[in-house]
C-alpha cells in the first residue's frame, strides 16, 4: 500500500494509529490486565501488515506529526496538575521522593553502564532515562549524549514500565502511590497506564512526571558539567 500524495499518507497514518489507541483503551477496560500501551503498538503493526503498508513509509509520514505534538501534549500536563487537591498534601515528603527517584532513575542506569563498560556516548544517553521525551532529548542535547540512543531508552524503559505496573502493583490499594510511582518510573507510558487505573492515579501521575522532569532538567546537566565527561 502507498501513497503518492504527503497530505493523504500523513491524514491515514494518524486515523491509523488513532483507531489503535482508541480500540487498545476499550480493551483495557475490559480486559485490566492487558497494557494498553503494548496493545496499542502491536495493534498498528497488525493494521500495517493488514493494509501492506511498509512500516518504514508509516513511520516517515507519522513521526514529524506526532514529534510536533509531543511537546504540546507535555505542557497540557499542567491540566491535570491543575486539577490536584494540593490542601493536606505531604509536599516535603513528595518533593524528597520525586528529587531521589531523579537521582536514582539516572545514577543508576549509568553506573551499570559504566560497570558492564559501555561506550561513553550510551553512558551519557542512560542518564534521561527517567524522564519524558521531549524533557529528556533536550537533556541529551545539552549534556551532548546522542540523540537516538536518548530517545531509544526513553521509550524501552517507558514501554517495559508502564507494561510491568499492573503487576507489581497486586496488592497495593493506594492510587496516590501506583500514579506517582509509574509518573516518575516510566514517565508518559506509566502516566497512560495510570489514567487506565483512576483519575486519582493519572494526576499523581502527571505531577510525577512534570516535577521529576524538572527537577532532572536542571541537575543533569551541572552534574554531568562538574564530572566534564
Amino acid at each position: 500500500m502507498t501513497f503518492d500524495n504527503v497530505f493523504v499518507a500523513t491524514l491515514a497514518a494518524i486515523l491509523l494509529t488513532l483507531i489503535a489507541h482508541v480500540t487498545a483503551r476499550v480493551l483495557a477496560r475490559k480486559l485490566s490486565w492487558l497494557p494498553m500501551v503494548i496493545t496499542a503498538l502491536a495493534l498498528v503493526l497488525l493494521f500495517l501488515f493488514i493494509l501492506q503498508w511498509d512500516y518504514n513509509d508509516y513511520y516517515d509520514v507519522a513521526k514529524p506529526v506526532f514529534d510536533h505534538l509531543l511537546g504540546y501534549v507535555t505542557v497540557l500536563l499542567a491540566v491535570p496538575l491543575a486539577a490536584m487537591n494540593f490542601k493536606g498534601l505531604p509536599v516535603k515528603k513528595l518533593t524528597l521522593i520525586v528529587i531521589l527517584a531523579s537521582v536514582v532513575g539516572a545514577l543508576l542506569p549509568m553506573s551499570l553502564a559504566y560497570l558492564f563498560s559501555l561506550s561513553h556516548d550510551t553512558i551519557l544517553a542512560f542518564a534521561t532515562r527517567s524522564v519524558t521525551t521531549p524533557i529528556g532529548l533536550s537533556v541529551a542535547d545539552l549534556i551532548k549524549a546522542p540523540l537516538a540512543m536518548a530517545n531509544l531508552i526513553i521509550i524501552v524503559s517507558g514501554l517495559i514500565g508502564g507494561t510491568l505496573a499492573r503487576f507489581l502493583f497486586r496488592g497495593i490499594d493506594d492510587d496516590r502511590a501506583k500514579g506517582l510511582a509509574l509518573g516518575l518510573a516510566a514517565h508518559a507510558f506509566g502516566t497512560v497506564e495510570a489514567w487506565q487505573i483512576s483519575h486519582t492515579a493519572g494526576r499523581y501521575a502527571a505531577f510525577g512526571l512534570a516535577v521529576n522532569g524538572l527537577v532532572t532538567a536542571v541537575w543533569v546537566p551541572i552534574f554531568i558539567s562538574a564530572l566534564s565527561i
